[in-house]
Formats: C-alpha cells, structure tokens, sequence
C-alpha cells in the first residue's frame, strides 16, 4: 500500500498520483495520459470544509485499510479507498467527474464514484488500575466516563466490545451482545486496588481478537500509556501495530495525570514518571497502525473526537468500472487513477472554506490477485 500526495498546481503543470493493481488481461499501447496535449482553459476548484483551529489529534496518520475486488466473469473492478486532508481528516464533496481510472494508459468508461456510509466494529480498551492508589480512581473514573460517551455514535449495526485492563486483560462486554449489556457493563465497574498496569499486553491481546474481523473495525484506547510489566516489549507491539491492519485511535490521559501531579506535588511516586515519552509511544502506536492520537483538555471535547473517529472508519469513496480489456492473460495491468478538474483535465485543486490550499492523500492498495477476491 502506499500514499501519494498531491501538492498545489503552479500555472498548467500537472501533478498526478497513481497506483498499481493486478487485473488479467493484454497491455494495450495506448498512450499514456501525460503524453495527451495540455490546456489551459479557466480552472475550477474543490472547496471542502475549514478543520478547527483547535485542532485535537497530534502527531501523523499512517497507511488507511483499503480493498479491491475483481470480478473475473464481468471484468468489473471494485476499489474502496479514502482521500484525507493531511492531518488525517476525510475530505468531502468529490465526485465522480474528478476521478479519472486508466487502465494500460486507456481511461476507462463507465466509471461510477460513490461513498460508501459502512457499518464499524470497535473494540475500546480502557486503563483500570496500577500501581499508584492516587490514580487508580481518578483514572478509572475519568476513562468510564469518557469510555461511555462512546455508545453516542455507535449505529444500530455496528458492533462493540468493551475491555479493560489492569495487570491483565478483561473482556467486559464481547462483540454482538446489546446496547443494554453495555450500559450494565459501565454501571459495575470500581477501581481497582494496587496492580500492574500491562498495557503492552493488553493492547497486543485486543489486536489479536481483532486480526479476523472483516470490514471497517478499529480500537480505541483510553489509557495513560504507562506499562509497568508487561511480558511484550514496546517494539514487539509496534511492529504488531503495523501489521494487523486495525488502526488504533488512542485518547490520552496525560492532562488528568498532570493534574494529579500539580495536586500531590512532585514528591509523589508517580509523578517521576516519563509521561511525555508515555504519550509518544501512544502517538507512535496509532500512526503506525493508521489511526490517530488525541489528547483531551476538556471533557467538553470527547463528542468531537468520537465524530472524528466515526467520520474516518465509515465514509470510503467506491470506484466501480468494467476493464476495457476484453482478453485473458497473465500479465498485470496497470492504472493510472487521477483527481482531475474536469473543465481543464489538470489535477485537482482543492481549498478549504477559507481559501487555504489542501493537500490530499489518498490511499489505496498497490495490487491484488485475480485468484483471490478481495485484499487489504
């Protein structure tokens, strides 16, 4: 998989991205869409949307899960892929005359573009206990609190889990149980006494109850980020970050921390412990998984972060064509996918509602097996 980045266009260069999947079939020789003649008639542009200034996630958004399908019998090409902002927001209000597909440098007909609105599986992983009695309860309360405000946007399709993890890893609510065994599951929770805190471990766990989960799925962490003993190293976890393919969406509890710190003083156990470096691995973890880092100020700011969340598991652009190439064969195909102005046939330009220029990255899968029916 990779990322192509569009950058803003000077005058009438263009800047395309492309990627590269398999279909069976001969190379045709058409020519390639660079070699076709360049205009430069009067230029239109994409306006999406202005991000707060208060803007609540830090750091990178790694790769985005995609998938591809092909139908062999219809030659029917199926593509579901996301275009964000580059801080990671989805970037609204394509259409299907800004997507361009060739095949072998022959632009498909019959493209259609449409967003996919999909149901989502989530499992959120909660911090409940350690080592420090001072914390336990602040933490176990505020993470319960925040961790509840979930079911506000969970659908009537989608699916939940609901962990918790101390010293160990706890199942509190599995997959398919209902909205009311939820809510019961919130109501029993206490704080626990002294423990471990083994997040790596419990993180490692809820990624492995989520590597069969076909679909749009994902885990959010409520957690400080302090693991005391676990048995996985943090390198192991992120290298199992980066290959699981369940982007990880981590809400950090580092000001509560600081908080509890300012009120027991620096004398306090726990308040010699690298936080900071706590919090970077969190950030380090959802890059590299494909999700994102947020750090709370205020309660006030969980709704937003849960709708941004929300935003970036369900909506996917569809792009649907059938081949051109009527044969069968061994060889790959290749395609050329563009953002296009279609008034003037250069690359996209796309500003938001202040008129700030945004890049766009789109993500896609670099290829697929004919043999097999879908990838991500």
């Amino acid at each position: 998989m990779k990322t192509t980045t569009f950058k803003r266009p000077t005058n009438c260069l263009m800047f395309a991205f492309y990627f590269v999947l398999f279909v069976w079939g001969p190379h045709a020789d058409a020519r390639t869409p660079e070699a076709l003649p360049q205009q430069c008639p009067q230029a239109s542009q994409v306006t999406v949307p202005s991000r707060s200034a208060n803007q609540l996630d830090k750091g990178q958004q790694g790769q985005q899960p995609s998938e591809s399908q092909f139908d062999p019998s219809s030659r029917k090409v199926t593509m579901k892929l996301q275009v964000q902002d580059h801080d990671g927001s989805l970037l609204p209000n394509l259409r299907r005359e800004n997507f361009a597909v060739y095949e072998d440098g022959i632009r498909q007909k019959g493209v259609t573009v449409k967003v996919e609105h999909s149901p989502v599986t989530v499992a959120l992983l909660m911090e409940f206990g350690g080592r420090y009695h001072e914390l336990n309860e602040t933490v176990g309360v505020e993470g319960t609190h925040i961790g509840r405000k979930l079911l506000n946007v969970i659908g009537r399709d989608d699916k939940v889990a609901v962990f918790k993890y101390a010293d160990k890893l706890d199942t509190l609510v599995d997959f398919n149980q209902s909205r009311e065994t939820i809510d019961e599951a919130f109501e029993r929770l206490d704080p626990e006494g002294f423990s471990e805190a083994n997040f790596y471990d419990a993180l490692l766990g809820t990624l492995n109850r989520m590597r069969e989960i076909q679909g749009p799925k994902a885990i959010i962490v409520v957690s400080s980020g302090l693991d005391t003993f676990s048995t996985a190293s943090y390198p192991q976890l992120l290298q199992a970050a980066r290959d699981a393919a369940t982007p990880i969406y981590t809400i950090g509890l580092l000001p509560l921390v600081k908080r509890e710190i300012a009120t027991y003083g620096a004398k306090a156990p726990f308040a010699r412990i690298d936080w900071d470096g706590a919090e970077r691995q969190m950030e380090e973890l959802a890059a590299a998984s494909g999700g994102h880092a947020y750090v709370l100020e205020s309660d006030l700011e969980v709704p937003a972060v849960y709708d941004s969340i929300m935003e970036n598991l369900r909506l996917r652009y569809v792009i649907t064509y059938v081949s051109s190439n009527a044969e069968s064969s061994s060889r790959p195909h290749r395609i050329h996918v563009k953002l296009v102005d279609p008034k003037t046939g250069e690359a996209l330009k796309i500003r938001d509602s202040n008129g700030k220029a945004i890049t766009a990255n789109v993500f896609v899968l670099e290829s697929y097996s004919p043999n097999t029916a879908s990838g991500s």
